[in-house]
């Protein structure tokens, strides 16, 4: 296995980036800016500079890659076409690159409530629209993937278990990024992550279950 990772430099994908490293995964991160990027990640992490909204770049930049990662994320800004551009746009091309290269699975990180329209996060630029517009094309691509909807994200790791439940059935509650980052990664292992939407949470009071239990309990839709 080597791992592609989009949105490396981000605070959830550096994450991803130090969960493979520590499976011994060799990782190529997909980077905007070499030096900024050589400061954040490990240095035996692979970097390719290249853009989601370059498609020209990404082919290469995948190169012998065989899963990929997705945690790109518009940031917030004055621009209304931004969410569009990263979270829509941005993810077709990294798709329509991950099957060109024949790419096993695609991992993408995505949002709680996508799939409700009057929810005030889509007051920013309708960024859960154009998320769910990005799950959508995934699904329809033929690729084997696994996207996995967090709820508002967290710096700081805790020790709460994690609630993982399928598609709109979650509408609120939080999950540290690192927590995210590890069932992107171990969904990777898991033959029961594939071709699932899976919405996480973390709650003090839940048991903890293996990853495997935990995929396992989300039914395909």
């Amino acid at each position: 296995m080597k791992a592609f990772v989009a949105g490396a430099t981000g605070e959830t994908g550096r994450r991803i980036v130090q969960e493979l490293v520590a499976r011994n995964i060799p990782v190529r991160a997909l980077v905007r800016d070499h030096q900024k990027a050589k400061a954040i990640l490990s240095p035996e992490v692979e970097l390719v500079v290249g853009d989601v909204l370059s498609p020209e770049t990404l082919t290469a930049a995948i190169g012998d890659s065989t899963v990929v990662l997705c945690a790109t994320g518009a940031r917030p800004s004055f621009d209304p076409t931004g969410p569009y551009q990263v979270d829509f746009q941005g993810t077709k091309n990294l798709v329509n690159a991950a099957k060109s290269q024949q790419i096993e699975h695609f991992i993408l990180v995505s949002s709680l409530c996508v799939s409700q329209f009057f929810h005030p996060l889509n007051l920013f630029w309708l960024i859960l629209a154009w998320k769910k517009q990005a799950e959508e094309y995934i699904q329809k691509s033929g690729l084997t993937y696994t996207i996995v909807r967090p709820g508002g994200l967290k710096n700081e790791d805790n020790t709460d278990g994690i609630v993982m439940q399928g598609a709109d059935t979650l509408f609120d509650g939080s999950i540290p990024r690192q927590k995210v980052a590890q069932v992107c990664v171990e969904s990777l292992f898991e033959n029961a992550a594939h071709n699932k939407i899976v919405e996480i949470v973390a709650k003090p009071e839940v048991t903890p279950k293996s990853f495997q239990e935990l995929f396992q309990g989300v039914l395909n839709r």
